[in-house]
């Protein structure tokens, strides 16, 4: 209240258009007073009527609700003024929006800190909404309830690089890393399938299905359409397919909340879901909790919203260094880019930690959450750029928050930390080779090749975040994606992942057929030195992989002769013979070049950082456990593939004894 009267005296000395006394002049004692009763009918106004406000609001996208707020909160400062029975304060509509968010701004500042993840009035603000809760619902059980917290796109290396190079704290706290204590979690690495992306990860970890996921986008030959694994009905699609080929609805189904996901897993909680997005608004896509618990003190949007300016102008600044630097690799950071990111790593990270610490007041069972600011920022920096260090310093703090929030929350909490993927660093196949894959597919089938290269557009996580928070009905058209004849063939690109279809051809085609309609297409892939292998199907051998100087090995024989999958390591070979067995596959997969020495890959996309295929760190992800679960695999053994993911936890939602989602094979019931 003092701070509130303070701020508003300052204020009333700078601005010309707000003031504090009458026309004919009052006394310092009237302006006080005056200063006092609009900063308490302002503070009352905004602890009654603002929650009212943003619940009406609900239905606003998040990022619309945001800007709202600084008009909200100035008309509730010109209502307090109107209040005051003297009517001595008054103020231009522009000036009480300006005065407002100072006030909040002010107030958080002195409160706690400028920011979300360690501001511990707002975590005393929730754990009393959360007791109100608890007061007029049920009891919550007492077996303990489990947070997965998803690190988009950090790799297992990376995260041990961080922690020893100490900007992640609390992890190496947990593992007790260079502090003398007793660790609490172990860190187990693992092992994604080909498609090194987060739909199919997340589809499997969440649905314990992602069958007939081959890449982040493909050709769909029976529907004529191409699928995209961030695009909203693509999601859904996806969603549904995976439901019905594990045979339940997901690892969330039974008192879950989801945050921040690309899928639900059959969670009644969402919040800043993609799979649901493509639905109209409805009472079950509302993500009341999440937007209610963060936006129901206008003060916590004020701080997103500095915090959001500042991150705009830190990547501006980056982004200029690294290009007066002449940084290489480098790769466009200009357009909307600056507040992608700052979405990514300000905004989608304050509403999801605000839903998890909300979910676990409240009791819930279950909660999963992604935070894709690290992803983001690796894809345009690095994996092991400063900036990206930077993001997993925050991270960090916001793993701390919920940590914290744990204690009071009315049943105890295990968290588990989980990553989708890693990426792989390298430039782009475009920089190196000064064209496409599509302009190289286009070269090999006798096609006109463009004089100038075009930019493959790159897609990530917060982009499509982006747009569901916008609520635009966004989706990736899939006319930029057909040929202007259906001869030609649809090149797309995941990562480092590229895939070839002929649309006119409605199976998929083997190596006979190609060499037979495009004789030269084939050598010239699989000899270009930016690519690493192909995968075909094959008349003579079911499937072949094909290399440089005319390797071609049947996948039946590639465990003893692994021809140019030797240098993607052990699991290539499984990983690949895995994709040759879904319906949708390509006519032909495309792995780009890859390093052992520096781990380095060539992304198909405008991408420096990059992840959706075999080679290097994007396909070690990392699973940090509490030490009170059983080992997610045995001595010696490897934790592969996001289905073997989804079952272990559910043997460790098992282990907590909570209601469970029903198990559906002997197979689950010994993993």
């Amino acid at each position: 209240m003092a701070v509130s009267t303070l701020t508003l005296l300052v204020l009333a000395g700078i601005l010309p258009d707000f003031r504090l006394r009458s026309a004919d002049g009052d006394s310092a004692t009237d302006i006080a007073v005056t200063a006092a009763f609009g900063a308490g009918a302002f503070g009352l106004l905004s602890a009654v009527v603002w929650p009212l406000l943003v619940r009406l609001l609900l239905l606003v996208p998040a990022l619309v609700l945001g800007l709202l707020v600084f008009f909200l909160n100035g008309a509730l400062l010109l209502l307090a003024l109107r209040l005051d029975p003297g009517e001595r304060g008054t103020a231009a509509p522009e000036t009480a929006v300006v005065v407002a968010a100072v006030m909040s701004a002010v107030a958080s500042a002195t409160g706690a800190a400028l920011a979300v993840r360690d501001d511990d009035a707002y975590r005393r603000r929730l754990y009393r909404l959360s007791d109100r809760r608890r007061r007029s619902g049920p009891p919550s059980p007492a077996s303990p309830g489990t947070v997965f917290l998803q690190l988009d796109g950090v790799g297992h290396d990376v995260l041990l690089d961080a922690v020893g190079q100490g900007l992640m704290p609390t992890v190496a706290r947990w593992l007790d890393i260079g502090d003398g204590g007793r660790p609490t979690h172990r860190l187990t690495p693992w092992r994604t399938d080909w498609s090194s992306q987060t739909g199919a990860s997340q589809l499997g970890i969440l649905h314990g299905s992602n069958h007939d996921v081959p890449a982040f986008r493909w050709y769909e030959k029976d529907t004529r359409e191409v699928v995209v694994c961030n695009r909203p009905t693509s999601a859904a699609e996806l969603q549904r397919r995976a439901v019905g080929y594990a045979g339940h609805g997901g690892l969330l189904t039974v008192d879950g909340a989801s945050r921040g996901n690309l899928f639900s897993g059959g969670a009644e909680q969402q919040a800043l879901v993609l799979s649901i997005a493509a639905r109209r608004r409805s009472r079950e896509n509302r993500s009341r909790a999440g937007y209610f618990a963060y936006f129901s003190d206008p003060a916590n949007a004020v701080r997103t919203a500095l915090s959001f300016v500042a991150e705009v102008g830190r990547e501006i600044g980056q982004s200029t260094r690294a290009r007066l630097g002449k940084q290489r690799p480098r790769v466009s950071r200009g357009g909307l880019y600056p507040l992608v990111r700052a979405f990514a790593t300000v905004v989608e990270r304050d509403v999801v930690v605000a839903a998890v610490t909300g979910d676990m007041l409240a009791g819930r069972t279950a909660v999963y959450a992604d935070l894709v600011a690290y992803d983001e920022v690796a894809h345009h920096s690095g994996p092991a750029s400063r900036d990206a260090r930077k993001v997993l310093e925050r991270l960090d703090r916001s793993l701390a928050l919920i940590e914290n929030v744990a204690e009071h929350a009315p049943r105890p909490y295990r968290i588990v930390v989980l990553s989708d993927h890693g990426q792989s660093p390298g430039e782009t196949f475009r920089s190196r080779y000064g064209l496409t894959l599509g302009d190289l597919v286009r070269a090999g089938c006798g096609l006109p090749v463009p004089r100038r290269a075009e930019r493959t557009r790159s897609g990530t996580e917060a982009r499509a975040a982006v747009r569901a928070a916008l609520r635009i009905p966004v989706e990736e058209s899939g006319e930029r994606h057909r040929p202007t004849r259906r001869s030609e063939p649809i090149v797309l690109a995941s990562g480092n992942l590229g895939l070839v279809s002929f649309p006119d051809v409605t199976h998929r085609m083997s190596k006979e057929e190609i060499d037979a309609r495009h004789p030269a297409l084939l050598p010239t892939l699989a000899n270009h030195p930016g690519i690493g292998f192909l995968l075909v199907r094959s008349d003579e051998h079911g499937g072949v992989v094909l290399g440089a100087y005319g390797a071609e090995i049947p996948l039946a024989d590639l465990d003893d002769n692994p021809g140019p999958l030797a240098a993607f390591g052990p699991g290539a070979a499984d990983a690949v013979r895995r994709t040759h067995s879904f319906p949708h596959t390509a006519d032909v997969m495309v792995n780009s070049f890859h390093d052992p020495a520096d781990g380095e890959v060539l992304a198909f996309e405008e991408q420096i950082g990059s992840h959706g295929g075999l080679g290097g760190e994007q396909g070690k992800p990392f699973l940090l456990s509490p030490l009170g679960f059983s080992a997610p695999v045995d001595e010696g053994e490897e934790l592969v593939g996001a289905e073997h993911v989804h079952r272990v936890l559910r043997r460790w939602m098992r282990e907590s004894d909570g209601p469970q989602v029903p198990l559906e094979s002997s197979e689950e019931r010994a993993a």
